[in-house]
């Protein structure tokens, strides 16, 4: 009998595992039926990778870009701080814009008329260092209205963002004079809001539902701050540089996403960098964040996304920053880099790359251009010191011109007089022209 019980569990066992392959088998041929069905040969698919542009913002939706991720040396791979936060608002604003930036930024393709709003933590070169190029060549590629800066006061004047960016302006004088009376100048002109780097969670910036705040940080002397924006129940905190602080404990606590700058491991300072131990020691635990008092601090204000940012990310140092990190923080965490995406509404964050165009020309227009006006000379000669007379050519330049070219680009003027069906006569003095 108990022979007979055996064998008749083995037919059992059998016929269960046979049923259980046939089951397995067809659900796995539904499943790629199914799969097939989706997936079509012709027909697009969400892909895992954000392209600039292609997506609409929900009207409750922010969405934040990392322009900028590196050290205080640029390098292809990372330009220096800089993070894009853009809104279901239609309002877009720049934290930060150090060296190498303003490429990224190019590389986004958005009009510069929406780029038109900085917030500078503080002027050291890698944090606001491209602010120049988003001056000039922002207004050569489509800006018509004024750039205008938000940034700290210092403990003196010399110190202060206003003075900053009027020597910037004072920089270019060459480059602003000989473009007067040839442009359409409306977005030549930069605007500064300086406000005092010892409020605590002061309200700078309040327009269309938007709040920006400022509270004090510590970075090498007195002046740095660090930034919150809060929008529809959303809020984005931006440290720029600073050692953890009880500004920031207090005021970045229940934001969404919190952006903390994150040095390079002490190690590796010496290691890649060469610094000596008493330097790294100093430079990466003291003046700047080391990645253990990154996780302490985070594992504090617990946001539901925290992003290190400030170290190169490498191969061979990523893995050194994350662990340091996880000693004292496990929450959400991005190690951020260049072009790095987050989408954020009320119902989660999605993180993503940003696939970009290299190869950039100008983006979209907003508005039309204006042509040049007469009398622009006049009205910006005081503004810049420079006499009217500078702002064209001398006698002695005009008299350099090589005539032989004047016959075919006297056919380039043709061409286009027949091309858009009106005369446009071919200028004795190019200077002149719009005179």
């Amino acid at each position: 009998m108990k022979k007979v019980m055996s064998i008749s569990s083995v037919v059992l066992i059998l016929l269960g595992f046979i049923i259980g392959l046939v089951v397995s088998q067809s659900s796995q041929t539904l499943t790629a039926a199914e799969q097939k069905a989706k997936v079509s040969p012709v027909k697009a698919r969400e892909r895992d990778v954000y392209f600039p542009n292609s997506e609409d913002l929900a009207p409750d939706e922010m969405r934040v870009v990392a322009c900028g991720t590196g050290m205080p040396t640029t390098r292809a791979a990372q330009a220096a701080a800089c993070f894009l936060v853009e809104l279901g608002n239609g309002d877009k604003f720049l934290f930060d814009i150090g060296s190498g930036s303003a490429e990224r930024i190019s590389s986004l393709q958005i009009p510069y008329d929406y780029l038109d709003k900085v917030f500078i933590g503080h002027l050291h070169g890698d944090h606001f260092g491209a602010i120049g190029e988003l001056f000039i060549g922002g207004a050569l590629m489509g800006r018509q209205k004024p750039l205008r800066v938000w940034g700290p006061n210092g403990p003196t004047p010399e110190l202060g963002t206003a003075y900053a960016i009027e020597k910037m302006k004072e920089m270019y004088t060459w480059d602003l004079a000989g473009r007067v009376g040839m442009v359409d100048f409306r977005g030549y002109s930069i605007e500064v809001e300086e406000f005092d780097y010892k409020g605590e969670n002061a309200v700078i910036y309040e327009n269309n539902g938007v709040t920006i705040r400022s509270f004090p940080a510590i970075h090498s002397i007195d002046g740095p701050v660090s930034f919150s924006l809060e929008w529809k129940d959303l809020k984005f905190v931006f440290g720029s540089d600073t050692y953890p602080n009880k500004w920031f404990v207090e005021y970045a606590k229940d934001a969404d996403i919190v952006v903390h700058e994150c040095f390079v491991a002490v190690p590796d300072l010496v290691r890649k960098m060469g610094f000596t131990p008493e330097q790294a020691l100093v430079v990466g635990t003291q003046i700047h964040t080391a990645p253990e008092a990154f996780g302490k601090i985070m594992t504090e204000i617990k946001p539901r996304m925290a992003v290190a940012y400030h170290f190169f990310k490498d191969f061979d140092t990523t893995s050194e920053i994350n662990d340091r990190i996880r000693r004292t923080y496990e929450g959400p965490l991005s190690l951020a880099e260049d072009f790095m995406v987050w989408n954020i509404t009320k119902d989660g964050i999605k993180v993503r790359m940003a696939a970009v165009e290299e190869a950039t020309w100008a983006p979209p227009l907003v508005n039309k251009p204006e042509l040049p006006q007469k009398g622009d000379r006049e009205k910006y000669s005081n503004e810049m010191s420079v006499p009217v007379d500078a702002m064209v050519y001398s006698e002695f330049i005009k008299e350099g011109r090589w005539g032989e070219v004047d016959k075919a680009l006297r056919g380039v003027y043709k061409e286009a007089s027949e091309a858009l069906g009106r005369e446009f006569p071919y200028p004795a003095d190019p200077k002149e022209s719009d005179e």
